[in-house]
């Protein structure tokens, strides 16, 4: 309070102005301080219905300057009038006025300072505002209230329904929240194609119901598909789940299975077998023959037709019929009695066909890279040289260049050089030869020492 009155006096400047303000908000203040609330009671508390509930009550007189001669509690229903429900006086003892209230409201303890009341078997209809109220002297009455809440678990269900599948949206499953406080909320989980509804029904005790529908177009491919209800609501620890499997209902679809087109003459215990997709469950079954009644030669067990002996009373065609509540549905099929037994071979499995396939790239693949290797090798090794000779000199050109021993051997394809020594050992050899042999000396000549510029430098025909 005083802190209050230094900041007023801290806004406004030393003045006869400021003093009166200084005053006024000192009343006021203090008027507050002695008209503050002096019955100290609990603002709100929350219950649940069979349960008990403390509402305390407590006078608080710093001075001890208030007398106190009576204390009441006052209840205010939510939608009704104010009523007393349970009275103390010191010296007249305790009142329960109340019959709704009668043997469930007790005082804790037997004191005006502390006169708090517990309230036991709480009904949903309890909630509303309850006044603790005091008579006191000199100042009058006194008074708290408290807001008591009740709330209600609800009680969750889901439920299936059953529908024939058709061209028309139904409602296909319930779920719902019974006298829930407060009102709770409905989701389904999940979603795929239908839709929901949702109402709610107030109760006479201030509980709410909440029902949700689910709703689809019903086909047989929905038999058996789940959705989940999902309860989420204030008392709850958490959403309450619950699962329901759809139950659509459909006439029967019928299909033959066994027949191998290999029914030859003399082959024994073939089986074929009807199928039938329905729900309910089929209530018959009839197999028949297109040639007549069934031959002596087959059985029928439910669905499944035996064939003990193939003749030709079985090269027909069998249906077979399926009724359920809803309807009923047929398939045939025609069965060829051969003669002999046709020889099926059987396919290699399909991992043993590419892994042949690979193998036989992979070797075709190694050939040609053998046969590759192998052509590169040879074209290595006989190809021409790989430099250039220089070109031939012609014979009897002007010019004429001398060549050394080794230029000689160069211009002769790295051969020996030719010295002049050998050309007069193979000049002596020739005239012998003449002399021993009827060779013509004129066609021996000895090769020139010096190769003229444009002449061949290989070396002429020598006749022995």
């Amino acid at each position: 309070m005083f802190r209050m009155a230094r900041d007023y006096a801290a806004r406004w400047p030393l003045s006869p102005m400021r003093n009166t303000w200084l005053v006024a908000v000192a009343i006021i203040l203090i008027t507050q301080d002695i008209g503050a609330q002096k019955v100290r009671v609990d603002d709100k508390l929350e219950a649940y219905p069979t349960e008990s509930v403390d509402l305390h009550c407590e006078f608080i007189d710093g001075g001890g300057k208030t007398k106190l001669t009576q204390v009441s509690w006052i209840w205010e229903p939510v939608d009704g009038q104010r009523d007393n429900i349970a009275v103390y006086h010191p010296i007249y003892g305790q009142s329960f006025p109340n019959l709704a209230f009668k043997d469930r409201v007790v005082f804790l303890h037997n004191s005006l300072e502390n006169p708090s009341i517990k309230i036991s078997n709480l009904r949903m209809s309890d909630a509303g505002r309850y006044t603790c109220e005091y008579a006191t002297y000199p100042s009058g009455n006194e008074q708290g209230t408290t807001t008591l809440t009740m709330l209600a678990k609800p009680k969750n269900s889901a439920t299936v329904v059953t529908v024939q599948a058709g061209t028309k949206s139904v409602v296909v499953a319930q779920c719902e929240a019974v006298e829930g406080k407060p009102a709770a909320t409905i989701k389904w989980l999940p979603p795929f194609g239908g839709n929901h509804s949702m109402s709610t029904t107030n109760g006479p005790d201030g509980t709410v119901t909440v029902r949700s529908e689910y709703r689809l177009v019903p086909t047989p491919a929905d038999n058996g598909r789940e959705v989940t209800c999902m309860i989420d609501q204030r008392t709850q620890d958490r959403p309450w789940v619950y699962p329901v499997k759809l139950s659509v209902e459909y006439p029967p679809s019928v299909s033959i299975e066994g027949y191998d087109n290999n029914w030859y003459v003399g082959r024994s215990d073939v089986v074929l077998l009807c199928l039938a997709n329905a729900n309910p469950a089929p209530t018959t079954i009839t197999w028949t023959m297109a040639s007549g009644p069934l031959p002596d030669t087959v059985e029928v067990d439910g669905n499944k037709l035996t064939v003990r002996k193939v003749d030709d009373t079985v090269n027909t065609t069998f249906t077979c019929e399926v009724k359920n509540k809803h309807g009923a549905s047929s398939h045939q099929i025609t069965t060829v009695v051969i003669e002999k037994k046709r020889v099926i071979t059987s396919a290699p499995p399909t991992g043993a066909v590419i892994g042949g396939i690979l193998g036989a790239l992979v070797i075709i693949g190694i050939i040609v890279a053998a046969v590759f290797f192998i052509h590169k090798y040879h074209e290595d090794g006989e190809g021409p040289p790989k430099h250039k000779p220089p070109p031939p000199m012609k014979a009897g050109s002007s010019t004429e260049m001398n060549l050394d021993d080794e230029a000689t051997g160069a211009l002769n394809g790295g051969a020996p050089p030719v010295f002049d020594d050998n050309i007069n050992e193979l000049k002596d050899h020739a005239a012998d030869g003449h002399h021993g042999n009827d060779l013509d000396s004129s066609n021996q000549e000895a090769p020139a020492a010096n190769i003229a510029r444009g002449e061949s430098f290989v070396s002429p025909a020598m006749y022995v």
